[in-house]
């Protein structure tokens, strides 16, 4: 049984330092995340299958060649550094993923059934947004938010949360269809923490419903969580560390939308 906080390895799998999706985890049924790592001059074939996917450089740059397209990843330092561009795949296609100089790379993934094209997100085009205020203030990297990038299924943004500071808060959920108000989205939360080995983050997921999604966990550099359902928040960073995540979402309602709602005990800050 796959748990809600996978530390870093513990899913790993082949070439992969992270692979999670339905097949491996019993919660997911919508999303898959797989971290692929690359020793330089390394490739691989992804077989994309019923899944879309984005290839989302983390450190390193790498070419996709897919459906006789050639997508060329600049690529970053690290996450910490820049805004990345990216890759999408296509459901039912077939991709090579190639680095000269090898790096780590995040394969975003979306149960979908519309095929969309190949396509190449360039970073000056990924909106940046300041979110929240004072102690809750972080970066969203909207790169495949609802309404930026087009995806059947998929929705991803990066979120970079200073040492100290609170993000993903306040605690919030979209686990049921309520049209125009909240969606239903399975959630998977992939941390990367500055400032060495004794960095640190806390991850707090609470029920919305008996039974649901009950979660704090101590976070490091490599670990996954999964937020099926529930409310999710805070993500606090500890000073002096800086926490990054990769947040990947997907779900069945009609339309692809990141309608959320806010938990009633606890007050909006400011914008």
């Amino acid at each position: 049984m796959t748990h809600l906080h996978e530390t870093a390895g513990s899913t790993a799998h082949g070439p992969y330092a992270v692979d999670l999706g339905p097949r491996r985890a019993d919660r997911l049924r919508h999303t898959a995340l797989r971290v692929l790592e690359l020793p330089p001059g390394g490739s691989h074939h992804l077989s994309a299958g019923e899944y879309e996917w984005i290839v989302l450089p983390l450190a390193g740059g790498c070419s996709v060649l897919v459906d006789g397209l050639v997508l060329e990843l600049r690529g970053r330092p690290g996450v910490f550094d820049a805004v990345t561009d990216f890759g999408y795949v296509p459901r039912d296609a077939h991709a090579q993923i190639a680095s000269a100089a090898g790096g780590r790379f995040a394969l975003a993934g979306a149960k979908c059934e519309r095929r969309l094209p190949a396509r190449y997100g360039p970073a000056p085009e990924v909106p940046v947004e300041r979110r929240g205020s004072g102690q809750t203030e972080r970066e969203v990297r909207n790169f495949a938010a609802a309404d930026v990038f087009e995806c059947d299924r998929l929705i991803a943004v990066e979120v970079i949360t200073p040492g100290g500071n609170w993000s993903s808060y306040p605690p919030h959920k979209h686990d049921q269809y309520v049209p125009g108000e909240e969606s239903e989205l399975e959630e998977i939360y992939h941390y990367e923490i500055a400032g060495g080995p004794g960095g640190v983050g806390y991850q707090r997921v609470a029920p919305s419903r008996e039974g649901g999604a009950d979660l704090l966990a101590e976070v490091r550099s490599g670990d996954t969580v999964l937020v099926p359902d529930g409310w999710h928040g805070p993500s606090i960073a500890a000073p002096g560390h800086t926490m990054y995540y990769l947040n990947v979402m997907a779900g069945p309602d009609p339309h692809r939308e990141w309608n959320i709602r806010f938990h009633p005990h606890h007050q909006a800050p400011p914008t």
